[in-house]
């Protein structure tokens, strides 16, 4: 549409219409709700506070953590109590990732100067989600209907658990097992658990397991070449726990110093060839058609504070996760029990 046309149809001069362009002239309300009406768009799309500019520089935290970020680094913004935490987002294969906003300097003191695409009252309906489950895209997409705007920190239990305590993300993901943990980490009455599912975890193998792996024991077979998960993980301590049962010494194992950042990373690493086994859940072993050995079925909690239990994204997740839609597409792609999702645990 010209300049010309849409004065006509606001019913103002073709000078005002360049005028409202270059910021040198604020047209009253009546023009303001016309223009809104012909291009078909809220009014605050067209016009906003000068504060509000989606590109005006503002400090964030910086996720502990995050590899060392560099000018124009594209992030992605969330906001917890008032301050604005910065995410590197993890470059998925073939495409840019989603970002907020971009690094307007180099990070310093755990903290970088962002120019950010939305603005401060969009980010108010986000959530940053830290934790291990690949399914976590699954539950964002599910959030992104109800408006929620998700930030996934791929961190493990232990890391996820640090975080929240720190107050850089709203919720932590945890398959730890023992409910002391996150006890340990917070006052009482501090924060709420609720389960998310339960799965398997257990060995992955090579798809058709050419090397014949049963137990954790054929781990110490001299020609099998594992590779473990990083420290703080709850597939590394299940394995400890097997190789204590088993009086078995870590040494034992060719590649049990080797790791891998999470499920899908270290399940990614048997496909190439990297490593003949690891350990993991039955749904990455999934993604990738590989083997998979069950050696315990684990509960996913989701550890939030209380006093966050009434912020609305807060709420629609823990509506997202008990609908029957997000249950049969978790249980039907990743092999998940979603008997428990929504149950109080804590």
């Amino acid at each position: 549409m010209s300049a010309s046309a849409l004065a006509a149809q606001v019913g103002v001069t073709r000078q005002a219409i360049y005028s409202m362009e270059a910021g040198s002239y604020v047209p009253n309300t009546a023009v303001s709700l016309q223009l809104a009406r012909v291009l078909g768009v809220p009014v605050d799309q067209l016009f906003r506070l000068k504060e509000e500019e989606s590109e005006t520089g503002r400090n964030a935290y910086l996720i502990p953590g995050a590899s060392k970020l560099t000018r124009g680094q594209a992030l992605q913004l969330g906001r917890i109590d008032g301050r604005f935490v910065a995410v590197p987002p993890s470059p998925l294969e073939w495409y840019l990732p989603a970002s907020d906003a971009t690094a307007r300097s180099n990070a310093t003191a755990g903290q970088v100067n962002v120019r950010a695409y939305r603005r401060d009252s969009q980010l108010e309906n986000s959530l940053i989600i830290a934790g291990c489950d690949p399914a976590a895209f699954i539950l964002a997409r599910h959030l992104q209907t109800a408006g929620v705007h998700v930030v996934i920190v791929h961190r493990n239990s232990s890391e996820s658990l640090a975080l929240l305590k720190e107050g850089r993300v709203h919720i932590a993901g945890t398959h730890l097992r023992d409910e002391s943990v996150v006890k340990s980490h917070f006052p009482r009455a501090a924060v709420a658990v609720v389960a998310l599912a339960e799965w398997q975890e257990g060995l992955v193998t090579a798809a058709g397991n050419p090397k014949r792996i049963k137990t954790v024991e054929d781990l110490a077979r001299k020609k099998i070449h594992f590779l473990n998960r990083e420290r703080g993980a709850g597939t590394r301590l299940l394995l400890d726990n097997e190789l204590a049962q088993l009086d078995m010494k870590p040494s034992h194992i060719r590649g049990y110093n080797r790791e891998a950042p999470g499920h899908v990373a270290a399940a990614s690493r048997v496909k190439t060839g990297a490593a003949d086994c690891c350990m993991a859940t039955e749904a990455a072993a999934r993604l990738f058609g590989l083997g998979f050995i069950p050696l315990q079925t684990a509960r996913y909690d989701l550890v939030l504070r209380q006093s966050h239990l009434h912020l609305a994204p807060v709420r629609k997740l823990l509506d997202a996760i008990v609908q029957a839609n997000f249950r049969h597409e978790l249980s039907g792609s990743a092999g998940y029990d979603t008997a428990v999702a929504g149950s109080r645990v804590l």
